[in-house]
């Protein structure tokens, strides 16, 4: 059985191993703590039980835990340049045996382990249960929802997208290639990139791998599209007209889905 009030109080005597006031470490917290609750929205709107919820909530909560001696060993979260932070989580978990002290019992290892692993990976791995793939698929959206409500936040530095929510980049060009790309709703690569808008609009395209209509609705709610797009405040003609052609495209989208 999980004790989530336990977890969290657990939670907030783990983070203290750290400076809390550190910038990188005090945003991540408040990430995992949004992750976390919306995990257990999206659980609740699936009509799982309270247990699955305490479950995908829990997850939410830990999947990140690695982030904060990623900080501390290599100084930056980029995976590129030095670890695989799920990779790590699930090792400060497991290998470190943290996770008995934010579950009793070993009931749920598994798809803690392989949900938060695989929670940062470009596809999920194959062979999982129907349990520990939906527990998969929930912290994926979760996690993915985050990403708009970070970028927006302006006291937030998403450090995985190198200076980007932190500085203007209002007179950015939109590669006429990522927007076409964009059109076909299939998530864009950063790496493939040409200019930070269109980092943008692959941030945007996250809509397009999220699983639950829950996952959509929160989107929705926030009206996070538009907000996204109406911060970028762009100067560029041609980059304005086909930014604001996104942002329909993308609300059609989700419109669509929800229904």
């Amino acid at each position: 059985m999980i004790d989530i009030l336990n977890a969290k109080k657990v939670f907030k005597e783990y983070i203290l191993n750290y400076d809390i006031q550190e910038p990188r470490i005090n945003i991540k917290i408040t990430h995992m703590y949004h992750v976390a609750e919306n995990s257990r929205k999206i659980a609740k709107s699936l009509g799982l039980s309270e247990e699955e919820q305490n479950l995908a909530e829990l997850i939410g909560l830990l999947h990140d835990i690695g982030r904060f001696e990623q900080v501390r060993l290599y100084h930056t979260f980029s995976d590129k340049i030095s670890i695989d932070h799920g990779q790590k989580s699930v090792e400060v978990l497991f290998a470190d045996n943290w996770i008995r002290k934010f579950v009793e019992d070993s009931n749920s290892d598994a798809i803690i382990y392989k949900a938060i692993n695989n929670h940062n990976k470009f596809e999920i791995e194959k062979g999982l249960s129907e349990q520990e793939l939906l527990h998969c698929k929930i912290i994926r959206d979760a996690d993915n929802i985050d990403i708009f409500r970070a970028v927006l936040d302006p006291n937030q530095r998403p450090e995985e997208f190198g200076h980007i929510g932190c500085e203007d980049i209002s007179r950015e060009v939109l590669s006429p290639e990522f927007f076409e790309e964009f059109k076909k709703e299939k998530l864009l690569m950063y790496a493939n990139a040409k200019s930070d808008m269109d980092i943008m609009v692959a941030i945007i395209a996250h809509i397009y791998i999220l699983n639950f209509k829950m996952s959509l609705e929160i989107i929705k709610e926030n009206d996070y599209i538009n907000k996204f797009v109406k911060r970028l405040n762009c100067q560029d003609t041609y980059t304005k007209e086909k930014m604001d052609e996104i942002a329909e495209i993308a609300m059609n989208y989700i419109n669509k889905k929800i229904i």
